[in-house]
């Protein structure tokens, strides 16, 4: 495996303040790609609002009472991969029982993991012993 170009990660208390900070660290990665040849804008865009949408999902349902109250965000971009790693500490869920939106009679929650799964390459969502976590890749 070679060495990552970037690596970044952070921990941030499940609060939702933080949302904007992880989001604008999605962006700035992106106009930092040198391998991407595709639209750094859009790049930037999509990691903006997976960031955020994972993120916000992770503090919304992802803890419980007697769990940390932390939240990890890992950001790995090798040359033609990047991965984002969302760790929760909650129960868990299934990820493919998460039904699509409801286009017609759209709600005010439940677009974050379409839109995830929608702009990335690669979803999966694995329980752990000490923990959960949200595994996403896009293609560079």
């Amino acid at each position: 495996m070679s060495p990552a170009i970037i690596q970044v990660d952070v921990i941030i208390p499940t609060q939702t303040r933080y949302l904007d900070l992880i989001g604008s660290i999605g962006e700035h990665i992106a106009k930092e790609v040198d391998s991407y040849a595709g639209d750094r804008e859009a790049l930037a865009y999509h990691l903006n609002l997976v960031l955020t949408e994972a993120t916000a999902n992770a503090i919304k349902h992802a803890h419980d009472k007697e769990a940390k109250d932390t939240v990890r965000i890992c950001i790995h971009i090798e040359e033609k991969q990047l991965t984002i790693k969302v760790y929760d500490h909650g129960q868990g869920f299934d990820l493919e029982a998460v039904a699509k939106p409801d286009f017609d009679h759209p709600k005010e929650n439940g677009m974050g993991l379409f839109f995830i799964k929608t702009l990335m390459d690669s979803v999966t969502y694995t329980q752990q012993a000490d923990g959960n976590v949200l595994e996403i890749i896009k293609y560079l």
